[in-house]
């Protein structure tokens, strides 16, 4: 069992400390920081953008969030005298704590339910950094399973108390790792968003998995009757637990995208048991190892947990799954979503899922050292 432990920086934000294996920490170290108190006030804005249905966070208060520091002033290593980080103890395994330049919050509330032309509200939600290690180098596949299951009970810790906040709708955990991507620090890290909406993509997801469940009588999913698909073709499929399946999806959208899937019917994080959990911390693993050493040098990637929304309608038939994506389509060429990605909404995919599948079943799933990584520029 992950051991928790809360505490609070120097201007008022959560830290929370998961220490692997059941073996609590002390975790002493204090925030000596002279940070200015968080305020709720600060909490940026949220405009409703008729055209679409969408809401669109204002959040210029953000430019001025730290970019791409060198690694003896990463805000993510353990606090030394010569870098006051936002992690003050010397010693950690998984921490957890508020961004310090949110998108969304740190307020929360209920947003405008009936919005139109001009609507503005509060960005009222919760951001969240994950830091997976205190090593500056590395990368999520290279934990040991003891460390990835520790971010998974990280993970679902949070989801429960995310999701018991006024007004959250969606609580999304990801990682985007890779500067291709936009990751503005090395540090092996991600991040939790707490919407106070239903995102578009999650809308357009969940909206289709209650049409599946009203018309089947609430008796199949639609996650769980494309599992039984991919599984029986096979074709597509990389890897087949007890618990969990990993497999490029029929209509990938990507070069590179692999969906992991539970056997069973979950919302989120929560309600996966301890065997569930094990298995995917295991599973977890081999995908993004298989994915890192398609190349001589480590793959940019989404990894996006998608969670059913808090929404009362559509959270029955919304089950729990990992979307993984990368544009990489070559060693050496990135896709990028121009005119008919960024601007339609048509994806337009440069290889066969099926091809892709084959090249990840005979990848190797070896642990990519940190030479490799830091050849890359992740470090």
């Amino acid at each position: 069992m992950t051991i928790a432990t809360t505490t609070l920086l120097a201007d008022g934000r959560e830290l929370i400390y998961f220490d692997d294996g059941g073996l609590a920490k002390a975790h002493v170290g204090v925030d000596t920081r002279p940070l200015d108190a968080r305020s709720e006030e600060n909490t940026g804005e949220l405009r409703f953008d008729a055209l679409t249905g969408d809401w669109v966070a204002i959040a210029a208060h953000r430019q001025t969030r730290t970019y791409l520091p060198p690694a003896d002033q990463c805000p993510l290593c353990p606090t030394t005298g010569a870098n006051l980080s936002e992690i003050p103890d010397a010693d950690y395994d998984v921490a957890v704590f508020e961004n310090r330049f949110p998108s969304l919050g740190p307020a929360v509330g209920a947003i405008e339910a009936s919005p139109g032309w001009g609507t503005t509200g509060r960005a009222f939600g919760r951001c969240e950094v994950v830091a997976f290690t205190p090593e500056h180098t590395g990368s999520f596949g290279g934990l040991s399973t003891e460390r990835a299951r520790t971010v998974i009970d990280a993970w679902a810790h949070r989801t429960e108390a995310l999701s018991a906040l006024p007004g959250v709708k969606q609580v999304f955990p990801f990682e985007n790792r890779g500067q291709d991507i936009g990751v503005t620090l090395h540090h092996p890290h991600g991040q939790i968003y707490a919407y106070s909406y239903v995102p578009p993509r999650s809308e357009v997801m969940a909206t289709a998995a209650r049409k599946f469940f009203d018309t089947h009588n609430g008796q199949a999913t639609l996650l769980g009757d494309i599992v039984a698909k991919e599984s029986e073709s096979g074709e597509r499929m990389i890897a087949q637990g007890e618990h969990f399946s990993a497999y490029v999806p029929f209509a990938a959208h990507m070069p590179l995208e692999i969906h992991l899937t539970p056997h069973r019917h979950v919302p989120d994080f929560t309600a996966l048991n301890d065997a569930e959990r094990d298995e995917l911390a295991v599973m977890y693993l081999d995908v993004l190892r298989r994915l890192d050493n398609l190349y001589d040098t480590p793959t940019p990637y989404i990894a996006a947990w998608h969670q059913a929304p808090l929404d009362a309608h559509l959270r029955p038939a919304g089950r729990f799954h990992l979307e993984l994506t990368s544009p990489r389509r070559a060693a050496d060429k990135l896709k990028f979503l121009a005119g008919s990605e960024a601007a339609m909404g048509a994806f337009i995919n440069d290889t066969t899922p099926e091809q892709t599948a084959a090249v990840l079943r005979g990848t190797s799933t070896a642990v990519r050292s940190n030479a490799d990584t830091m050849k890359a520029g992740l470090a």
